[in-house]
């Protein structure tokens, strides 16, 4: 049976992916957390309680740790997530970021190449980025490619942007099967409270303020997680070493939109009149070198692997903000201590 590491797999998308590989593929899982304040044992407990997935508590920087598992599982596959993934985060302190995003990286490529150096079979190193490594496009450009130039605007994407080319770099330097994946936003289930759309759940919940920075009119294009997770699957099935693969949902909204409908959605799950969550809107700061749109061309994707986004924002957001609602407690959970003080720092506002 094939082995797979997978890093990060406590956190949204590492959590999601897991899920869904432990049900449709033929594959040992082993996976690598730090468990920071973003990765949460509670997202995959039940796995690991089943036995479907190995859980390893540690740091993707630990040159021995990473090497020993290596050495002990032989590992076919690399699903590489771990990283500090939030942009306000890494404007309020890069360092973590260039240390996971970017040495952590390092040492799991080195520990690859050691290892399948002299290796029978194809195994593989996919590396999952983010489209904001191209940084920002105007209202008429076309979308992101596989082709797109990289400018990264924040310390957390110039981080991941490096980690890309080291990926790139160990592939064409040392031969090490790789391939890179970028994708746009995502959104679902055991996503962290601070990200827009699960944020913006529990306060319209709660009666609280909906922060949202500048006028709202920055666009994203927002992908569902588990649309990402099977084109992760798609790409570990059939995807060509050396390749970049861009992942979207096609589904450019504003922020502002989000919000609203957020909003209305919240009012009808809990009865309450249209309108009331939407007067919680409050415009807050923008944040510095805020990328006004993401937009990603996900053509060769769906041309070459066969796969196509199956959600659409419009009918799964209200399933997303059931989900939310009836996981309060699991949110409540993580929406104190640590997560308290800095809602605090970066609204204005106790959570």
């Amino acid at each position: 049976m094939s082995t797979w590491l997978v890093t990060g797999a406590a956190g949204f998308i590492g959590a999601n992916f897991v899920r869904l590989a432990s049900a449709s593929v033929e594959a040992r899982l082993v996976v690598l957390d730090a468990l920071t304040y973003a990765g949460n044992l509670e997202n995959i407990a039940d796995l690991v309680e089943a036995g479907k997935i190995e859980f390893h508590r540690g740091d993707i920087c630990d040159i021995d740790l990473v090497n020993e598992l290596f050495g002990r599982h032989r590992f076919d596959r690399v699903v590489h997530f771990a990283a500090e993934s939030h942009v306000d985060r890494s404007i309020l302190g890069a360092e973590p970021f260039i240390r996971t995003n970017i040495q952590g990286t390092a040492v799991l490529l080195a520990a690859a190449r050691a290892s399948w150096q002299d290796r029978q079979g194809k195994p593989l190193f996919l590396h999952v980025s983010t489209d904001e490594v191209f940084g920002s496009l105007e209202p008429d450009d076309p979308p992101f490619t596989e082709n797109s130039p990289y400018r990264p605007n924040s310390p957390y994407s110039a981080s991941k942007a490096a980690a890309d080319h080291l990926v790139r770099a160990w592939h064409h330097t040392y031969g090490l099967p790789t391939i890179i994946s970028n994708c746009s936003n995502n959104y679902g289930p055991w996503q962290f409270p601070e990200k827009l759309i699960p944020l913006m759940i529990l306060n319209a919940f709660d009666g609280r303020e909906l922060p949202v920075y500048g006028d709202g009119r920055q666009v994203r294009d927002w992908l569902h997680v588990e649309d990402h997770c099977r084109a992760l699957l798609a790409i570990l099935a059939g995807g060509q070493a050396g390749r970049t693969y861009v992942v979207g949902g096609a589904c450019e909204r504003t922020n502002l939109d989000i919000v609203q409908r957020i909003a209305l959605e919240a009012d009808a799950l809990l009865r309450r009149s249209p309108g009331s969550a939407a007067k919680l809107i409050r415009h807050v700061a923008d944040r510095p070198g805020h990328d006004r749109r993401y937009a990603m061309n996900a053509m060769a994707l769906q041309r070459e692997l066969g796969w196509r986004p199956r959600h659409d924002l419009e009918s799964a957001l209200p399933a997303v903000v059931r989900w939310y609602w009836e996981n309060r407690a699991w949110a409540d959970r993580i929406r104190s201590g640590t997560y308290v003080e800095y809602y605090e720092q970066q609204y204005g506002a106790r959570a």
